[in-house]
């Protein structure tokens, strides 16, 4: 070999091992979540762009105590939490991280649910006005880092959804909390089908409490962190000048409007079979389509949402989440999860094949059983 072959074969190593070195070591600096004080304000920023800012055990434990610090401390007026990168919010929890931990019995399982139901908590009982900015993908897991707090601000970019009975699980987070909450039947209507609502449409639903454009979010933060001491009256002041000033889409009629008696009509009924019949008998094309979605979710997990939501339209929040580990542990025991993650983010066959199979086969009995007690495992906050 030449020494001028030689050298310039040691050259590409070594800029290959200085690329690989430059990757691990960025990869190493880069925060999955920033935390910081601007001003009087603390501000959360959820940095992992690249999986849709999507949330995980260890971004938990370090926005939690950073909340409650911030919540406690004489120098913090509010507190603010977005996405990184332009396109999400979150997108959901890692699933796949958690169902990877559930098939060999790993204590992830119960941690992530665990912690991640302590932090909802803690953003619904926060003393300090909390403002999430959902400018993009809104899905899960970041449902439940925005919406207990005072203020949601949607953007035209905004995409929500809670879409768990696709992948054998329910809407959780506190969605058996806001769901039932909602106009009519229209938080049923979203968790058994996993409908997307977009832009304007989301603050229609009730889902955000203001919509601002995606534009003038960077100004509007700026004046928020600006505030001199802000009451709630001084931070919706700000937000609802914003909000009067972004007229994207005004003229656009909310999504469901035409359905939205058809929806409390339709999903009135005293059981999943029950919605089912009507919306079959109902003969519209809006009714079809809603049919053939549901006939595509995981029977067991269309059950459990549907009395999910029942149970959790009376009770308070931190009920709604004990209810909801118990159910998340009763999903880890089953198949359903396991098979929907495998169908749907990791085969991406859009094939799963739910046992029991049908709504029939899924016996009262077996539902109940999901919501029993765990005894000294319950969650306690």
């Amino acid at each position: 070999m030449s020494l001028t072959v030689l050298t310039s074969y040691r050259l590409r190593s070594l800029c290959r091992l200085q690329r690989i070195q430059g990757h691990m070591m960025s990869s190493h600096v880069e925060a999955e979540v920033l935390l910081e004080k601007v001003g009087r304000a603390g501000v959360i920023t959820l940095n992992r762009p690249k999986v849709l800012n999507a949330l995980n055990l260890t971004m938990i434990r370090q926005i939690y105590p950073q909340l409650k610090m911030w919540e406690n401390d004489n120098g913090t007026d509010i507190v603010i939490v977005k996405g990184a990168g332009g396109k999400a919010f979150c997108a959901g929890g890692d699933i796949r991280a958690v169902t990877e931990a559930g098939k060999v019995g790993d204590s992830l399982a119960q941690d992530f649910f665990r912690e991640e139901y302590i932090l909802n908590d803690a953003i619904g009982s926060c003393r300090k006005p909390y403002i999430a900015l959902i400018d993009g993908i809104t899905m899960g897991g970041g449902v439940g880092l925005s919406v207990h707090g005072r203020f949601r601000v949607a953007t035209e970019k905004t995409l929500f959804a809670m879409p768990e009975t696709a992948i054998g699980l329910f809407p959780d987070v506190g969605g058996g909390y806001f769901l039932p909450r909602l106009q009519g039947r229209l938080g049923l209507f979203l968790a058994l089908t996993g409908f997307r609502l977009r832009g304007r449409d989301v603050h229609r639903a009730g889902v955000a409490t203001h919509f601002v454009e995606s534009k003038k979010i960077p100004e509007l933060e700026k004046e928020l962190v600006d505030l001199k001491s802000p009451s709630p009256e001084d931070i919706t002041r700000v937000l609802d000048t914003y909000q009067n000033q972004s007229s994207l889409d005004s003229e656009k009629p909310f999504v469901l409007y035409k359905h939205m008696s058809d929806i409390d009509r339709l999903f009135s009924s005293g059981s999943v079979e029950g919605i089912m019949q009507n919306l079959k008998a109902d003969g519209s094309e809006f009714a079809k389509k809603q049919a053939e979605t549901i006939s595509k979710m995981s029977p067991t997990s269309l059950k459990i949402t549907y009395k999910q939501l029942q149970e959790g339209a009376t009770l308070s929040l931190q009920d709604v989440l004990v209810m909801e580990y118990r159910l998340g542990q009763a999903c880890m025991r089953g198949s359903d999860f396991y098979e929907g993650v495998r169908a749907v983010l990791v085969d991406k066959d859009q094939n799963p094949k739910w046992n029991p199979s049908t709504l029939e086969e899924v016996s009262d009995q077996s539902v109940e059983q999901c919501f029993s007690s765990l005894g000294e495992k319950d969650l306690t906050f």
